[in-house]
């Protein structure tokens, strides 16, 4: 972290236009087609913070070489565990000429130096770590070895070309010399405009697997994550919040609380009632000790029973447009072979393994921030709002994220504003700690979300029509994104994966209902995906039987003219045995899925006894483009089976009385070890633009392990979580 460097203002807060983009090469994010926004990169943008890193190189805000020869790289994203400290790093390690290893690695500041490309904003999501930071990475690794061989070539007196540089080193005919030596020598010097960069196939990092960079400080506990956070003299705060969604606080009697040693005092802030004490079990003590009259508010008989029936009601009216060719009408009204079929999927928490948390201290200068969080702009603008004070007077800074999975960038920054108000009125350092009950209470759920599919065969078996209607609630409404949404259009989140399906049906009509409903809802890990790719993959299994043909055939029928999807489809079908006899007992499943510009598709081999599913392997193929570090692209493909696998078989948030149901793992549980499946990955070597690796793992594993259930058993899947349907 960087401790007392200078901000730069940024000034452009959190909420991007449309017209801020330049049309370019585009980026898909939460289903959208998001121009590049090739934004200054240079010192205008960066200088303050560059200026502040002591003596040594830095020309831009992403780089410092110091003449202790200790060269660090400022990360601009979130480390989650996804592996993008290792990936960032090797990128600029490429073009810098410097072992990965050897980098000094440093979270950076909230700050306008290190917006994204195509978004006037600093977060991580939407898969676009190392998309969005692939150039500018390479330009500033770039920019900064050429002034180093231009400082050489002054010193020695001998022209660039003849110089190389290998391991951090400047090499030339007669001399040698390390980057520290060489630094004060090129920070005098001017950048260049355009260094030039290497030819891909002198890369010797891009491109190779490499272990994980944070391994060991993690292991050996040098990480720092939010939780891990001690400030001089900080009060500990543990909040009770209204138990139904839209409750408020009638009254509260807190004199039990008070008598409770190490309770500190309760403060009524805009979440609830929170105590602050000198240590979170004392917190937490306190406030279980709190008697509180709670106004259950207007949303008290709120459920789930009856959300599932307004949405089924609107599945049968029309719905806004999203998507169509051909005549569906036409094809279904005359009377060819069809089916009409419901999918639903639950409210899914985010379940981090660390708790959410927040350490923040207000001074008369300011206030400083540390959290695990993945949306530095958003709460930095938040915690200024707050306090009423400037930007640049609020200083966040980014620890290790035991998780994330979309739910530490909230859009209203609510786990921030917390610590931020406390601290306010207590007048120094406070840590808000979440317990896992908080956070499964605490909505801001994956939404809830059905589909209706009525689709048709031909003569031949082939599909021949597809009718696909919506409903769910939006996550992109209210948030900083919602400037990217057309006017007049659907929410990109609910329809994403739906109405631009890569499957060629010849008659395609996707509709939408965006519904409201007092559960505070937001991105989950892939956003819209995972609902539109059970729906779209299990209905085609369906729509297959009706025909009398394989699954895969169907789908290599509908790529016939997607050469890289159908690549991806053959590369798992064929690895899995597709076709050919299984183990006794043992059925696949197939889906496939593009989302956040990669391609997946994923053969879940599944047994069924007595009820009990058990998946004993899944075979899993990717085309992201380039694949930075391909062991990472391996390890987030397992994560996210893992993390989908779970989500499909058990995951459930239900609602009664305005309540959620689920509290901890006892009944909102998660994959275990010895559930487990083998995870077999193949990359496939595409020569398409860079996707992601985060997210696009997960929306193929529930509709694939249905499909194979389905085999197994005759049974068809269409309500998640499994458990709740088998």
């Amino acid at each position: 972290m960087i401790k007392g460097a200078a901000d730069t203002p940024d000034s452009t807060g959190t909420d991007p236009g449309r017209r801020m983009f330049l049309v370019g090469a585009g980026v898909v994010t939460a289903g959208l087609v998001v121009p590049w926004y090739f934004a200054g990169r240079g010192p205008s943008r960066g200088a303050r913070i560059e200026a502040g890193r002591g003596p040594g190189l830095a020309p831009n805000a992403y780089v410092h070489v110091a003449p202790d020869n200790t060269v660090t790289i400022w990360l601009a994203k979130s480390e989650m565990g996804q592996g993008v400290y290792t990936g960032l790093a090797q990128i600029l390690a490429e073009e810098l000429d410097v072992d990965p290893h050897k980098l000094r690695i440093e979270f950076a500041p909230a700050d306008a130096a290190y917006n994204s490309p195509f978004a006037p904003m600093q977060f991580t999501g939407g898969s676009l770590s190392i998309t969005s930071s692939y150039t500018p990475l390479r330009q500033a690794g770039a920019t900064a070895r050429a002034m180093l061989l231009a400082a050489a070539a002054q010193r020695w007196g001998v022209a660039a070309d003849q110089l190389r540089t290998f391991g951090g080193e400047v090499h030339g005919p007669a001399h040698r010399a390390t980057y520290g030596e060489l630094a004060e020598d090129a920070a005098r010097l001017r950048p260049p405009r355009n260094a030039p960069l290497k030819d891909p196939a002198d890369f010797r990092y891009i491109g190779r697997p490499l272990r994980r960079l944070d391994s060991l400080p993690k292991v050996t506990g040098r990480a720092q994550f939010g939780i891990d956070v001690i400030r001089a003299d900080m009060a500990h705060a543990a909040i009770a919040r209204p138990p139904t969604f839209g409750g408020s606080v009638r009254a509260v009697d807190e004199r039990a609380a008070l008598a409770i040693p190490g309770v500190l005092g309760v403060h009524r802030i805009a979440a609830g009632v929170a105590v602050l004490a000198t240590n979170t079990w004392a917190a937490r003590q306190g406030r279980d000790a709190l008697a509180i009259d709670w106004d259950a508010g207007p949303h008290a008989d709120f459920s789930v029973d009856a959300l599932r029936g307004r949405l089924r009601a609107l599945l049968r009216e029309p719905g806004a447009l999203a998507s169509e060719r051909g005549d569906v009408a036409g094809v279904l009204a005359a009377g060819a072979r069809s089916l009409d079929v419901e999918y639903e999927v639950p409210f899914l928490a985010h379940a981090c393994m660390e708790p959410l948390n927040c350490v923040a201290q207000v001074t008369d200068e300011g206030c400083e921030i540390w959290t695990g969080t993945q949306m530095q702009s958003g709460d930095r603008k938040a915690a200024a709002a707050v306090l009423g004070i400037p930007l640049e007077r609020v200083q966040v800074h980014t620890t290790f994220l035991g998780g994330g999975f979309g739910r530490r960038a909230n859009p209203r920054s609510d786990f921030v504003v917390e610590a931020v108000e406390l601290a306010k009125l207590a007048g120094r350092p406070v840590k808000v700690t979440w317990t896992r009950e908080d956070d499964m209470h605490g909505g801001w759920y994956r939404p809830f979300a059905l589909s209706r599919i009525r689709a048709a065969v031909d003569a031949a078996g082939a599909p021949a029509a597809w009718h696909h209607v919506l409903a769910a609630q939006p996550v992109l409404r209210g948030s900083p994104f919602e400037a990217f949404i057309p006017p007049g259009k659907t929410d990109p989140s609910i329809i994403e994966g739906a109405a631009d399906t890569p499957y060629g049906f010849p008659n395609l009509r996707v509709e939408a209902h965006e519904v409201d409903s007092p559960v505070t809802v937001q991105w989950w890990r892939s956003v819209g995906h995972p609902h539109t790719a059970f729906a779209v993959n299990c209905a085609l299994d369906e729509l297959a039987q009706l025909g009398n043909l394989d699954p895969l055939a169907v789908r290599q029928r509908l790529l016939a003219d997607k050469p890289r999807h159908l690549a991806v489809l053959n590369a798992a079908a064929q690895r899995a045995r597709w076709g050919q006899e299984q183990e006794p007992g043992r059925f696949l499943g197939i889906a496939l899925q593009e989302s956040f510009g990669s391609i997946v598709a994923q053969v879940a081999e599944v047994s069924v006894d007595g009820g009990q599913v058990r998946v004993h392997r899944v075979t899993c193929a990717i085309d992201c483009g380039l694949a930075v570090n391909p062991a990472g692209v391996i390890a987030q493909m397992e994560s996210a089976i893992v993390y989908g696998l779970s989500a499909a078989l058990y995951g459930e948030i239900d609602i009664r009385d305005g309540r959620p149901v689920q509290s901890n793992f006892d009944d909102y549980p998660v994959l275990r070890i010895n559930e487990m499946p083998f995870i077999d990955t193949i990359i496939v070597a595409g020569d398409g633009p860079m996707g992601g690796a985060g997210e696009p793992g997960v929306p193929p594993i529930a509709p694939a392990v249905c499909n194979a259930i389905h085999a197994a058993t005759g049974k068809r899947i269409r309500r998640l979580p499994i458990a709740s349907s088998l």
